[in-house]
């Protein structure tokens, strides 16, 4: 064995090395994540403002509460809150506390939760980049490594908004879960020695094309599970309204959520500002499809399949702007959507024969 392939070989090793310490960190992360919420739970903000958006008059801006500690006392005071203002036909509702509640012990272990998962997304990313470099090239030429490099973006999406002072905490405890699950599955299943590409791959369109990809799947991701929160919380606010009385556990957790409102819009935003970037993939793909076999367009299993979740997603961008699919009818065609883009993810490479397999898998 020569000195540089023992070399890439023990970067290979430190870079799998690296990925299961960011499971285990992802692991302490998804933890500190159940703390808050279950501290959460226990919020009285939670449950005063939950009664308060159900004795609201129709329409009305219902007050919101904040926690004091004064002298180590704990008060709810009431005071304005701006509310998330509704399309029309809709509820206009304020958005729950968070996670934490409002609690202090809460809000604690939503802190630790993230400042966890920053390290963790810091040490996977190094394990991503010391997969490339004992390679040698784009760390995505199988599914091993498309998927730790997917679940790497996922999170990185969300610390960006986390940076952007964007109220996304709440997104936390389902993302660490699906890392894990994510990772879980390419350890165990997915698992590929690190080897080079066949020729007709070797090409810069590989870091264009795939890269964009992975991308558009991580905030396609966040916006799925916003769309499947905004479900249940819409459901919840529609019992509300019309005098229902939702179970303890529903209480507890969806009236911490942001309103249905704000969730339907954080979805239709980010699904809407990647869309153009799918949309790029799918030409850059062609046009590497040009370069590598001659054709741009062949019918292949994955090129239909990105072209079926295209169509997905300009069904739903279209459903927004229709009178009648507003809302919940929409929210289904997005979940349509992603489960397109998973099929291509996960089905196509593993059961279809394509062009486009992965090869070891």
């Amino acid at each position: 064995m020569t000195l540089a392939a023992a070399t890439n070989e023990s970067l290979a090793e430190f870079s799998n090395g690296l990925i299961y310490s960011s499971m285990a960190v992802y692991t302490l992360a998804f933890l500190a994540h159940i703390a808050e919420w279950v501290f959460g739970s226990r919020s009285k903000v939670g449950r005063t403002a939950a009664a308060l958006t159900a004795t609201a008059p129709a329409g009305a801006a219902a007050p919101a509460v904040r926690v004091t500690r004064q002298g180590g006392a704990t008060s709810v005071l009431e005071r304005p809150k701006v509310v998330t203002r509704a399309t029309t036909g809709q509820r206009d509702v304020p958005d729950g506390p968070g996670a934490a509640g409002g609690t202090v012990k809460g809000d604690l272990y939503g802190r630790i939760a993230v400042s966890l998962t920053v390290l963790a997304f810091l040490v996977e990313a190094a394990g991503v980049t010391t997969r490339a470099l004992s390679v040698q090239r784009a760390p995505w030429g199988n599914m091993y490594e498309f998927s730790t490099t997917f679940s790497t973006v996922a999170v990185g999406a969300y610390l960006g908004f986390l940076l952007a002072k964007k109220n996304v905490r709440w997104i936390g405890l389902p993302l660490v879960t699906t890392v894990l699950l994510d990772l879980g599955i390419a350890t165990t299943w997915l698992y590929t020695e690190s080897d080079q590409l066949v020729p007709a791959l070797h090409s810069y369109w590989l870091w264009i094309h795939v890269s964009t990809a992975i991308f558009c799947g991580a905030v396609f991701y966040l916006g799925f599970v916003a769309t499947a929160l905004y479900l249940f919380r819409d459901s919840y606010e529609n019992k509300l309204a019309t005098g229902g009385n939702p179970g303890s556990f529903a209480r507890s957790v969806l009236e911490r959520l942001p309103s249905a409102a704000s969730l339907d819009k954080f979805a239709y935003r980010v699904n809407a500002a990647i869309f153009p970037l799918w949309t790029f993939t799918i030409i850059a793909g062609a046009i590497w499809a040009g370069d590598a076999w001659g054709r741009y367009w062949g019918w292949d299993a994955k090129e239909v399949w990105s072209f079926i979740t295209w169509v997905a997603y300009a069904a739903y961008l279209h459903a927004r702007a229709t009178a009648g699919w507003k809302g919940r009818k929409a929210a289904y065609v997005a979940l349509i959507a992603f489960a397109c883009f998973l099929f291509n993810y996960y089905g196509v490479n593993l059961f279809v024969n394509s062009l486009h397999g992965y090869a070891g898998v």
